[in-house]
């Protein structure tokens, strides 16, 4: 793999780069790091493709801006600009996770010259215009929904300890935790901090002991600035994009027992309003949050399948 270091206004952006074909842009979320994606490099490398793999700003090997505005979307999708840039790349097919997943569709949106068609895991496209999701949670009253607690100045502290929370945040979040039992975004009590079993990712060994050295390395500031920079982002795009539909093909992958799911209730009808390109949906069954390391063969298939369609 070869390691490229790009600046962007001053922003120092890590970027793993392999193989050759059309360019795919991997994107996490939080709280991860590139290698995340491993399986799925690999994957689309032997598919005859050029991947792709960003630390987003805030983690890994990037630079994490310590103000919560340099988070927002705006920003988030400039650092993507900049590695096709950086790497003489004219267009780019996007797979985003989480945090991730939002860069990508926001991408999607923004600069259809660049990003042909987009590939989302776990969060899907939410329309811009008129009250945000988050606005909605809170004229329900819903106070108690997990990001409130982590845009927090004190929520950094919730994180500190990396070896500890990193294994127990997977465990309660991926369809390792029991019925019934897993990680609840409206419930504090089923939080992703409390005790779990050991955990040993079976499909990737090496990904939870990587993600501890380098959350030991850089904290938990920079990646909790995505949820800090939400309402300000929402309030800047609402009216530029208020109606504004993902139009280029797209896809869009669950897990059948992520917690997530209990925000928005999605079906394939449901996104096929905001995302007329949509050409595949999948829910994976007994998978939460990672899909990556959760259903790596199930994941890569959908993702081989969907750039062949597309490019």
């Amino acid at each position: 793999m070869k390691h490229h270091y790009i600046d962007n206004n001053g922003v120092k952006l890590h970027v793993v780069d392999e193989g050759e074909g059309p360019a795919v842009l991997f994107c996490h979320g939080f709280p991860s790091i590139w290698s995340l994606w491993r399986s799925q490099i690999k994957a689309v490398v032997e598919a005859g493709y050029r991947a792709i793999a960003l630390d987003m700003r805030g983690f890994g090997e990037s630079d994490a801006p310590f103000e919560a505005e340099a988070y927002t979307q705006l920003e988030i999708v400039g650092d993507m600009v900049a590695v096709l840039h950086h790497l003489n790349i004219d267009q780019a097919i996007t797979v985003g996770h989480d945090h991730g997943a939002n860069a990508v569709w926001t991408a999607a949106v923004m600069r259809p010259d660049l990003f042909p068609a987009v590939f989302g895991i776990s969060v899907p496209f939410m329309p811009m215009g008129g009250p945000s999701f988050l606005d909605q949670l809170r004229a329900g009253g819903m106070d108690s929904f997990y990001m409130f607690n982590w845009m927090r100045p004190e929520a950094d502290n919730d994180w500190v300890d990396a070896a500890t929370i990193l294994p127990r945040s997977y465990y309660w979040t991926s369809g390792l935790a029991p019925e019934g039992e897993g990680w609840d975004p409206f419930d504090p009590a089923k939080n992703p901090f409390r005790p779990a079993p050991e955990v040993f990712i079976e499909n990737d060994p090496e990904h939870l002991p990587e993600l501890i050295e380098s959350f030991n390395r850089t904290g938990f500031h920079g990646g909790l600035n995505y949820y800090r920079a939400l309402d300000t982002f929402y309030s800047l795009a609402s009216r530029p994009f208020a109606g504004a539909v993902v139009r280029q093909p797209s896809y869009f992958v669950m897990g059948a027992t992520d917690g997530l799911n209990k925000l928005l209730n999605v079906t394939e009808e449901s996104l096929r309003e905001a995302m007329p390109g949509l050409t595949g949906f999948l829910v994976l069954d007994g998978v939460g949050h990672w899909p990556q390391v959760e259903a790596p063969e199930a994941l890569n298939k959908a993702i081989v399948d969907f750039l062949r369609k597309v490019s």
